[in-house]
C-alpha cells in the first residue's frame, strides 16, 4: 500500500510501538503521525518512515477532530491487520 496523507499506520519502533495512527504529514524520509489522544493533530509526531507499517486503509482528515480521530484509530486496535 502507498503511503498518503490519512493512511492508518502502526508504529514498530519507540515508545509508541504497536499503536495505530493517521499520517498528517508526508516528507522523504519521514512523517509526522498523530493519534488524538498522546499525539494530537495540532502537535504530531515526527517518525522516521522506516519505524512504521502502514496498513490498508485511508482516513479523510479534513475538518476530523482529535475525538473523531481517536474513535476511528479505535476500530483497528481492535482486529488483527
Amino acid at each position: 500500500m502507498k503511503l498518503e496523507k490519512g493512511s492508518v499506520v502502526t508504529a514498530k519502533a519507540g515508545r509508541d510501538c504497536g499503536g495505530y495512527f493517521a499520517v498528517t504529514e508526508l516528507h522523504e524520509d519521514h512523517c509526522f503521525i498523530a493519534d488524538g489522544k498522546s499525539r494530537k493533530l495540532s502537535n504530531p509526531k515526527r517518525k522516521n518512515l522506516k519505524h512504521i507499517s502502514v496498513t490498508n486503509s485511508v482516513i479523510d482528515l479534513n475538518d476530523i477532530t482529535d475525538k473523531k480521530l481517536r474513535g476511528l484509530l479505535k476500530e483497528f486496535s481492535g482486529r488483527a491487520e
